[in-house]
């Protein structure tokens, strides 16, 4: 049972994994036994994950590169496959927002949104399903919400229509991967205890409300988001595409 959920021998790219989500789901990535491949626009703080990684007896590796930059991400995933021989598991988790009400919304920022939550995904999945569809094996995973792919909120509509067009474009590549041996799907969070979210924690109001709104009653931890993410990257869900799996503790199914 143990080996349908090893990640032993593949290797992965998670964007955007220097923290928060991105990092959880890197070291869940890597402790499976994935090569994992640290992705942000620091190089100091990318090695300085890479050398976390090693010190726990895994391996990886680092691409410092922009999502948005369509040439650059390319170029990242050509060198893994050339040194790595292969990339078996992709996870556009890179992703940021925007606050503003609708009649002031810069169009500037809508794009902006869109670009690194919506078109950044595309690009890359673009650019691995090539290697993945060669080794006739693949896992695209895409991180959306639970903002836009099941609820909204008042002044995000680029962050909402983003996460929505992510959930929708899962679908898309999950039809057509699927003769290929490729699997895709996304996996929607709720609200998680990360640093980012930190000053909204620190909102009693903000926060009293978030726990009163889910059953669990709690923020989730950045761990929780790991098992989901192994699950779908494994063998145990060699079946299951097209699928957004929500991990809310509840909040988008309550009353």
């Amino acid at each position: 049972m143990e080996g349908l959920f090893s990640l032993a021998g593949r290797v992965a790219l998670v964007t955007g994994s220097t923290r928060g989500l991105g990092w959880a789901m890197a070291e869940g990535l890597a402790r499976a036994g994935a090569h994992v491949v640290i992705n942000g626009t620091g190089a100091d703080r990318v090695a300085a994950r890479v050398k976390e990684l090693a010190g726990w007896g895994c391996t990886a590796s680092g691409a410092s590169f922009d999502v948005t930059d369509a040439a650059e991400g390319k170029a990242a995933i050509e060198r893994i496959v050339a040194e790595r021989g292969r990339l078996d598991v992709l996870v556009n988790n890179a992703g940021i927002s925007h606050r503003a009400p609708l009649l002031e919304f810069p169009e500037a920022d809508w794009r902006r949104v869109l670009d690194v939550d919506l078109t950044a995904p595309f690009r890359l999945a673009q650019a691995a399903s090539g290697p993945m569809i060669a080794n006739r094996w693949g896992r695209i995973i895409n991180i959306a919400s639970i903002v836009g792919a099941n609820i909204a909120r008042p002044t995000t509509p680029a962050y909402t229509a983003a996460k929505g067009g992510l959930t929708a474009l899962t679908r898309a590549l999950a039809v057509e991967l699927a003769p290929h041996g490729i699997t895709c799907n996304a996996v929607a969070p709720g609200y998680f205890a990360t640093e980012l979210n930190a000053p909204l924690r620190a909102r009693a109001d903000f926060n009293a409300q978030i726990c009163a709104r889910t059953p669990l009653g709690r923020w989730a931890e950045p761990s929780e988001i790991i098992g989901p993410v192994v699950f779908l990257a494994s063998d145990a869900a060699s079946f299951v595409t097209g699928h957004c799996l929500t991990v809310d503790g509840g909040m988008v199914v309550a009353l």
